[in-house]
């Protein structure tokens, strides 16, 4: 009895070896005594375990929420409070112990194993002291830890799709992530991340061929866009497109003269690309059909060659009093005059920004120059880049004082037909307090005017905030040159190729103010 009550209870191997021997070889009444005593220890260490079981039980835990919600200033934030090692479950580890086998042949494991219930993990609920006040509770109790991003307030994933719209697009990604389930399908298809979409070629690498099937998903995703989420489309543009171009845009110049004409009045900005259709649109801005119109720039190649554009500007300035910018990139102006228009009209009276820019030559002349600007006061930057029949007697007549911005530059090889060879010291007298960039590369001024013309920017009153001067290929001088940058603390780029008057080692382009100032040094 004492051997098979020792090798159950732990407590009864610990006792002293002489109490062993003395129980074999004492008298037979002292042998039930000890055993007495050994069953009644037992008895009491399980009473003590049972005991400091139920205190274990008995312990309230303090219930932790999983997760916390803060209001942001644009957002509603979910912050996890489980970490790694806080998982709900966890999976079990494959074991890499043999199995022990008793005689009969089966496994000991096997034989020990009872099967148990199943027992769920409690996920804690979050309580009205982890959350703001101004939250809804009853969203916030649906949010669980392995379902966060299917309980999430579609406010949150919106905000969420918005950074990555403007990082990679709309397309394709809120194509992918509105498959992922309901909520996430809701929250892409939110207006608000489809008013700009650019549409790169996700089907198939440009110029290769295409199967007739996949043609046919080109036109279903495209016709599915138009229906489903490009209904406030603001922006939209097509990158790497060769094939179905005309069945996405579905653009031609007589529908967009009927949509101007009656949705004209709401339209600010018009960019388009020079056409032989173009006298259509321009004829239907004549026209008045877009009155509110701020911006208009017409383009083309800049190898597309000599380029020219019949256009009425009174007409125009009659159809558009309110426009504010007028840009005709590479394309040269030809005066046009339509059935029943003033010769005089109050010219473009908002008008900040004309740009008349070719990469060859410009046959506008001065007649043609105070036509578009006669009645244009406030303009800031004028663009004439090309325009080799401009003088600087015409430019000294226009009406504006506050010029910021004159970009003259002729960037042709000859310079036979340039009409203006004198007068620049004028025009830097008379913008003297208000030009902050200047460009008039290769322009055949001579050494004095050109002197002259510096003397009279150093002493104005802006030069602390003249910033970019381009005097590539004329005939500055060192002494002129060194007394205009004294005087411009604010100059960051300054232009000095092929300017024969220099020294050597001097002709280049110099960025930023300090390699400026090293200029300077070397010029004494």
């Amino acid at each position: 009895m004492q051997v098979s009550n020792s090798s159950t209870e732990p407590e009864s191997l610990q006792a002293p070896s002489a109490e062993m021997s003395s129980s074999r070889a004492g008298t037979s009444q002292n042998a039930p005594a000890k055993g007495k005593g050994l069953l009644k220890r037992k008895a009491g260490s399980l009473k003590d375990d049972k005991s400091k079981k139920k205190k274990r039980k008995n312990v309230k835990r303090t219930v932790r929420p999983n997760y916390t919600i803060q209001e942001g200033e644009d957002m509603l934030l979910i912050i996890s409070n489980i970490s790694s090692g806080d998982s709900i479950w966890k999976p079990k580890r494959k074991g890499s112990k043999k199995k022990k086998f008793n005689k009969k042949g089966k496994s000991k494991t096997s034989a020990n194993k009872t099967k148990k219930a199943p027992v769920k993990a409690k996920i804690p609920k979050v309580t009205e002291k982890t959350t703001d006040k101004n939250v809804d509770m009853d969203n916030v109790n649906a949010v669980r830890f392995d379902h966060w991003g299917q309980s999430l307030p579609i406010e949150v994933l919106v905000k969420i799709f918005q950074f990555a719209v403007h990082q990679d697009g709309a397309v394709p990604f809120l194509c992918r992530v509105g498959r992922v389930c309901r909520l996430w399908n809701g929250a892409a298809s939110s207006p608000v991340l489809w008013r700009s979409v650019s549409v790169g070629y996700c089907w198939i690498e440009p110029g290769k061929s295409q199967l007739p099937g996949t043609e046919q998903k080109i036109r279903n995703t495209i016709d599915w866009l138009a229906e489903n989420r490009l209904a406030q489309l603001r922006e939209f543009s097509l990158c790497h497109w060769k094939k179905h171009v005309d069945y996405v845009i579905q653009f031609n110049v007589d529908g967009l003269v009927s949509f101007l004409e009656a949705y004209g009045n709401q339209i600010k900005k018009i960019y388009f690309t020079h056409s032989t259709k173009s006298d259509k649109l321009l004829s239907a801005l004549s026209k008045g059909c877009c009155p509110e119109l701020r911006l208009l720039e017409i383009n083309t190649k800049l190898d597309g060659g000599y380029c020219q554009l019949p256009i009425c500007i009174q007409a125009l300035q009659i159809g558009c009093p309110k426009l504010q910018t007028f840009r005709l990139m590479n394309v040269t102006p030809v005066p046009k005059m339509i059935r029943n228009t003033p010769s005089s009209t109050s010219g473009f009276p908002m008008l900040e920004e004309l740009c008349i820019a070719t990469s060859s030559h410009s046959f506008m002349t001065d007649s043609d120059l105070t036509n578009v600007l006669h009645g244009s006061p406030h303009l800031r930057v004028l663009d004439l880049r090309g325009a080799s029949r401009i003088t600087a007697t015409g430019l000294y007549a226009l009406p504006f004082e506050k010029l910021e911005c004159l970009y003259w530059g002729l960037y042709f090889n000859s310079n036979t037909m340039v009409a203006s060879k004198k007068g620049i010291h004028m025009l830097a007298q008379k913008w003297s307090s208000t030009l902050r960039e200047l460009d008039l590369a290769n322009q055949p001024f001579s050494e004095e005017d050109m002197e002259i013309a510096m003397g009279h920017l150093a002493h104005g009153a802006g030069v602390d905030l003249f910033r970019s001067l381009n005097l590539s290929g004329t005939k500055i001088t060192s002494s002129a040159l060194r007394l205009f940058i004294t005087q411009a603390p604010a100059l960051k780029y300054l232009n000095l190729s092929s300017c024969r008057y220099l020294p050597r080692g001097l002709k280049r382009v110099y960025h930023g103010q300090e390699d400026i100032q090293l200029l300077l040094d070397k010029l004494g």
